[in-house]
């Protein structure tokens, strides 16, 4: 005796669990038959290609692949039609609305009860957004490759130079050692932002915080951001002006004051231009102007050459008694971050 009606149930309860897990699944999960045209249609597979399942099924599997890659198709049933399952490969999809979008696909055989072979069952699963983190990767790997180089080019003339200029091996390892901390803390804003830039605000404050005496220091301009390389470059004049000032200047002795000003203007030609100034007063007996000559040296080199040239820009170093001031004007599209949909500097803040 058999008991068919209990066996019956048990069939309808079991294809009731697999189509509830279908539906549930995150990922795309179609059926077609030999003929490519479209039997089954999920949720998941509504969500990624825009098409219900009302509209899908009933309509070939080639309505999602782009013209160039329908030669796919006939590899893959050709292949089901051998009883191959084609494992998970990665290729592109096209979502109803003409957009194209990357996928992970595996294809297996369908199968009647009596083993012949009816149809397809497709899982596509959404990878465009691991595509996307994959680009970033390898776009930021070859930016930090890029700005290595950099850094060690800067690094070997910081020591060549600082070397001319040293008295002692004692002088030119406390000097060398400050400055490639300087390039250090540049090179952590970077980190910090992915290589995005660095207000010029953190900049500044990073720069010049080892040298304490803030009370001295103000600041005002409008809320930019600094490419990478502006980051680098206006980093090692900060350092070098603030190094100077410590020793001789607003920073070494009672009642200095250092304002640094920075601006938006149009140039001659209507062009667009970042302005900075450094312009620092004092009252100590050595007083900025009159700065040793190792300091005259590659100070001089970083604020008169080496970061205006970097930045396609002019600068000029002006000294006298108990006064320095610095002034560099660059084009602003070398200087900041565009930001899209705002003028540029916008916003005015003072500290």
């Amino acid at each position: 005796m058999t008991n068919s009606g209990g066996t019956s149930r048990q069939d309808a309860s079991v294809d009731a669990r697999l189509a509830a897990i279908v539906d549930s699944s995150f990922d795309a999960i179609i059926s077609k038959d030999l003929n490519s045209v479209i039997t089954s249609w999920n949720h998941a597979a509504e969500r990624m290609f825009g098409y219900s399942a009302e509209e899908a099924i009933g309509r070939s599997i080639l309505m999602l692949i782009p013209d160039h890659l329908q030669g796919e198709e006939i590899d893959i049933i050709a292949r089901v039609r051998s009883g191959e399952r084609v494992g998970s490969f990665e290729t592109t999809r096209r979502r109803k609305d003409g957009s194209l979008i990357a996928v992970s696909l595996t294809v297996s055989p369908i199968r009647s009860a009596d083993g012949e072979i009816v149809g397809a069952s497709k899982i596509a699963r959404d990878i465009s957004g691991a595509k996307e983190s994959e680009r970033r990767i390898r776009l930021l790997m070859r930016e930090v490759n890029h700005r290595v180089k950099n850094q060690f080019a800067v690094i070997l003339s910081m020591v060549r130079e600082t070397s001319k200029r040293s008295a002692n091996p004692g002088e030119f390892e406390e000097l060398i050692r400050s400055r490639i901390m300087a390039l250090s803390r540049s090179h952590d804003l970077l980190v910090t932002s992915e290589w995005a830039g660095a207000s010029l605000f953190d900049l500044i404050q990073e720069h010049l915080k080892p040298f304490s005496h803030e009370d001295r220091i103000s600041l005002s301009g409008p809320l930019v951001t600094l490419q990478s390389n502006a980051v680098q470059n206006l980093g090692m004049a900060f350092h070098e002006l603030g190094t100077n000032s410590s020793k001789y200047g607003a920073l070494a002795g009672e009642g200095g004051r250092i304002e640094i000003t920075w601006k938006v203007e149009s140039g001659p030609q209507a062009e667009r231009r970042f302005h900075l100034v450094w312009q620092e007063t004092s009252k100590a007996a050595g007083d900025a102007g009159r700065a040793k000559p190792e300091h005259k040296g590659f100070g001089t080199v970083v604020l008169q050459r080496v970061a205006p040239q970097a930045l396609s820009g002019v600068s000029s170093l002006e000294r006298g008694q108990g006064v320095l001031k610095w002034e560099l004007i660059a084009p602003l599209e070398a200087i900041i971050v565009p930001q899209l949909g705002a003028e540029p500097a916008g916003s005015d803040f003072s500290v």
